[in-house]
């Protein structure tokens, strides 16, 4: 199981949003039968077993194993991924052009980057479908500014070290990399 897949279909967003598919989604934590499923959320077997057919149409469950007693032979779904994310592009077409917005400090531009790392990131995803693993690098902190001045500053010797970085390691033969780095003030925990 894939931990996030992006989701660039429009029958499957519609799938996974299905109230009733998304509870099936939910009680898949653990790969389990059709009747375990219906069990979970409140269907017959039957009905369980067409949703899961459905999920399973659009990438979103997948056999885990199949286990025969009795002459009957029972399959254990299980999700594809444990969180979907959806394409920005499936929304407009189109995702947001970083560069086509002239404010490279608005909050629009690192949505924008965000997007475009989404849509790209899900283009990589399906390129190693088959379990390659991808050359990636992500950063996470947070830093508490004391002032403004102290964040203006941090930001011009962070722009200036990546910048000798890029510069250092560039080849203009070698494989390109995107690198984004973004900031933004962190949203209150609810």
């Amino acid at each position: 199981m894939d931990d996030v897949q992006v989701l660039t279909d429009r029958a499957a967003v519609e799938s996974a949003l299905d109230p009733i598919r998304a509870a099936i989604l939910d009680a898949l934590d653990e790969p389990a039968s059709a009747s375990a499923v219906a069990s979970a959320v409140g269907l017959t077997r039957q009905k369980a077993n067409y949703h899961l057919r459905a999920l399973e149409a659009h990438g979103l469950v997948e056999e885990a194993e199949t286990r025969s007693w009795g002459g009957i032979v029972e399959r254990l779904m299980r999700r594809t991924a444990r969180r979907l994310v959806v394409a920005p592009e499936l929304l407009q077409g189109e995702v947001a052009d970083p560069e086509q917005i002239a404010d490279r400090l608005s909050i629009a531009y690192l949505i924008a980057l965000g997007a475009r790392t989404v849509s790209e990131g899900g283009v990589v995803a399906r390129a190693a479908a088959d379990g390659a693993r991808v050359p990636t690098l992500a950063l996470d902190a947070v830093i508490g500014f004391a002032s403004a001045e102290d964040r203006a500053a941090f930001s011009a010797e962070l722009q200036s070290a990546i910048a000798a970085l890029v510069a250092r390691y560039h080849h203009d033969d070698g494989r390109p990399h995107r690198l984004a780095v973004s900031s933004y003030p962190r949203p209150r925990e609810v």
